[in-house]
């Protein structure tokens, strides 16, 4: 049998409830050469049985069965077996959109300096009671072209795994999922990205973004906004080490404890701070821990020292770029923010 040109791979466990609807949105594809790889990763409930009805009925769908080792093993196990020339990722609680295979496809062949590809999601869950997970999936999608990917991704993960498409170049050459006490999916983009895979995406929802309860990034430690912020910062420590004209010293904007407590992480990977910067009177003038806290009207101006913002409340960050941008700062020259 001829290998598909695609190949989706989707780690399963005890999703029996989710996984037809994930299958059924797959093989609902049109204009696409695909196959789906679908691992279940030693499953409780009837998730095994369910996959294997799909792969008896469907020559496109083929079934693995390993012993529950999580997400990540699954993962890779399936990117293992996939036989195409492209791989794409789908988890088996979301959806995937008409048109999506053909359309990442197409934008990897009509960009042969990409290596992976991601497009704009849908928020499929309640924009009342996760307003935060909305406003990031509003955030995400507003990120399109390779710069806008490479120069936010120290905010947060900009390119949602579900939604990637990648040459099977790519994992040659930079590696799959590691396994770790961090998000293997935000490692393996800020892997890549160091690497010098170019990035795009396509404009246009093509995954339906499930956010259910029981979903691993709200549940598992690796997940939590500390793992974030140790793997993002030894990637922001390197690219600081490449791009920091002033390297090893660095000028924080913000003051707050928590802006201090990820900031700080950069300190053991060398970094120097210069001085902290805030708005609130009642905190310029001091030190913290030997580092002054100075107004924000006194940040350095363009070429005069690079600059991190690291508040990360509603509407901060786009406050910040418009203040940087009125003062001459440009992103990725003069500051890059990490929060």
């Amino acid at each position: 049998m001829a290998a598909p040109r695609i190949s989706v791979t989707m780690p399963c466990f005890d999703c029996g409830d989710t996984v037809a609807g994930a299958l059924d949105s797959l093989l609902a594809q049109e204009g696409a050469d695909f196959e789906v790889v679908a691992v279940d990763d030693g499953s409780s409930d009837d998730t095994a049985g369910i996959l294997a009805e799909y792969a008896r009925r469907d020559s496109r769908v083929r079934f693995l069965s390993i012993p529950h080792g999580g997400v990540i093993r699954a993962a890779n196990a399936a990117i293992e077996a996939a036989r195409g020339t492209y791989i794409a990722r789908m988890d088996a609680d979301d959806e995937s959109l008409p048109g999506r295979l053909a359309v990442q496809a197409g934008l990897l062949d009509d960009h042969p300096e990409v290596g992976l590809v991601g497009c704009r999601v849908r928020f499929g869950g309640s924009r009342s009671r996760c307003r935060g997970y909305a406003h990031y999936v509003d955030w995400t999608n507003t990120l399109l072209t390779h710069e806008a990917i490479s120069l936010n991704r120290f905010v947060e993960f900009p390119v949602p795994n579900p939604s990637i498409m990648f040459r099977r170049d790519c994992l040659e050459t930079h590696g799959p999922y590691r396994e770790g006490d961090f998000p293997e999916d935000y490692d393996l983009l800020l892997r890549w990205l160091e690497g010098g895979v170019r990035m795009l995406k396509a404009d246009a929802e093509l995954l339906v973004w499930n956010d259910l309860p029981d979903r691993l990034s709200r549940t598992h430690p690796r997940y939590d906004v500390d793992a974030f912020y140790r793997i993002k910062t030894e990637y922001l420590a390197r690219w600081l080490a490449r791009n920091n004209p002033h390297h090893p010293v660095v000028h924080i904007l913000g003051s707050g404890r928590t802006t201090r407590k990820r900031a700080d992480l950069l300190r053991a990977h060398g970094i120097e701070f210069a001085a902290y910067y805030d708005v609130d009177p009642n905190k310029i003038g001091h030190r913290v821990h030997g580092v002054p806290v100075r107004d924000r009207m006194d940040i350095p101006g363009p070429g005069e020292g690079f600059c991190l913002p690291y508040v990360a409340s509603r509407g901060a960050r786009e406050e910040i770029a418009a203040f940087l941008g009125a003062r001459g700062c440009r992103l990725g020259r003069d500051y890059i923010p990490a929060a």
